[in-house]
């Protein structure tokens, strides 16, 4: 399995192990001294991308409680919308999520579900649909059937987070196919924030999938019906079905002698009917009883992995693509920091993975261009052509470092 770009460690974690790294305690008061600025810094940064995300998502926000001084006009909407979903694919980029192909969600439609329910979804609804995922892992479920009898493990892929985007078709499509959206709006836009989503299980994310029996569910209904239907004819409406069919032999001249119907005949069949008609009755409840358990363990499932909705979800994101962008900031620059010659990048990125794998069993895939790139920009390393032509970078002293971030600090509270 490819390793994944994301640092499954904490920031906090992620500063204490790097601080244990440098050599006495006085560089590493310094160093947490360093973090603090560089969060901060980051996190500024952030805000700013947050308010473009707000203001984008505004127009067609389902949960907004504020009202608008201006009507938005169909155009204005369009450019919001495109604007948002632009944002919003660079900030799970930072959170280093990964796009689901639709060759994954084409595998989790075909393959073996885990709760053992059957959805479709019409995907004509959708102008728009975009699936990320984050954190990849291999697990094993055992899987019961026949009422327990039989056991089998079914290994599958889980994702641990899962963010969706879906931006519905117009109004016009779904008065053309005579539908009427449930609960959605028409050209609407909505996010989502998903835990511990099995591969297989990726259709169930979707806002219209709809509950179908499965062959399986099917067959068991049939049968009981056709066993229970077959028992109530023979034992409650055998005699009055022969006498009927003699009846309408007789009618139809296929028989010369005349057949009887007495009143305790009509009164036998009547009761058989209502017999019939009950039995019929139960098992279309039992259909739809069964149908009404399905979408309660969908809804069941649903309501544990649900993290957020709509404008939560980019706040939640907001707070992740800050984390990673700052931790991966710190190991880079730690690791520079203890190299008296510097580094080229791919060094340094084995010398994360390396250290990461052999220290703390974590297999993963260092974004040493995002770490490297705000390093730079930030002017906290520099970089020169020393190595056989290749950059090699090297890392500021952790006092020139601090004294460059509280300078920028303060240059983004001054006024002109």
């Amino acid at each position: 399995m490819q390793s994944a770009r994301f640092i499954p460690f904490r920031k906090q974690d992620i500063v204490d192990m790097c601080s244990e790294e440098l050599n006495n305690n006085t560089q590493q008061t310094s160093f947490k001294q360093f973090c603090d600025l560089l969060a901060s810094l980051i996190h500024y940064d952030y805000h700013t991308v947050l308010e473009s995300l707000k203001n984008n998502y505004a127009p067609f926000d389902p949960n907004s409680d504020t009202r608008s001084l201006a009507p938005v006009s169909a155009d204005q909407k369009a450019q919001c919308q495109h604007e948002f979903a632009k944002d919003f694919a660079k900030v799970l980029n930072a959170a280093n999520f990964e796009v689901i192909t639709n060759e994954d969600l084409q595998d989790a439609l075909n393959e073996e579900s885990l709760f053992k329910v059957r959805l479709e979804v019409e995907f004509d609804d959708f102008e728009e649909v975009v699936f990320y995922r984050r954190g990849e892992s291999q697990l094993t479920e055992t899987i019961t059937s026949f009422w327990g009898l039989r056991k089998k493990p079914l290994h599958f892929t889980n994702y641990d987070r899962v963010a969706v985007f879906i931006r519905f078709k117009d109004s016009a499509y779904f008065k053309a196919k005579n539908k009427t959206p449930l609960g959605f709006e028409p050209s609407s836009t909505i996010v989502k924030l998903f835990q511990n989503v099995p591969k297989a299980d990726l259709e169930m994310l979707f806002p219209n999938s709809e509950v179908r029996m499965r062959p399986i569910d099917k067959v068991i209904i049939g049968s009981s019906a056709l066993v229970g239907g077959a028992v109530v004819l023979i034992t409650k409406l055998g005699a009055s079905i022969v006498l009927l069919l003699a009846l309408f032999a007789f009618w139809g001249g296929f028989r010369s002698e005349a057949v009887e119907m007495t009143q305790q005949h009509f009164i036998t069949f009547a009761i058989g009917m209502g017999v019939f008609g009950s039995f019929i009755f139960k098992e279309w409840s039992k259909f739809k009883n069964r149908k009404i358990k399905f979408m309660k363990a969908l809804s069941d499932n649903l309501y544990f992995k649900n993290l957020d909705n709509n404008a939560g979800v980019f706040h939640t994101l907001i707070d992740a693509a800050e984390e990673e962008d700052i931790k991966e900031a710190l190991l880079a620059y730690t690791f520079l920091l203890k190299s008296e010659s510097g580094l080229s990048a791919q060094m340094l990125d084995e010398q994360i993975e390396h250290w990461f794998k052999s220290k703390y069993q974590c297999v993963l895939d260092f974004e040493i261009s995002d770490a490297l790139e705000k390093l730079v920009r930030m002017r906290l390393v520099t970089c020169s052509n020393e190595i056989e032509g290749n950059e090699v970078y090297s890392a500021l002293s952790l006092e020139h470092a601090k004294t460059i971030l509280d300078k920028r600090w303060d240059n983004l509270f001054q006024y002109n």
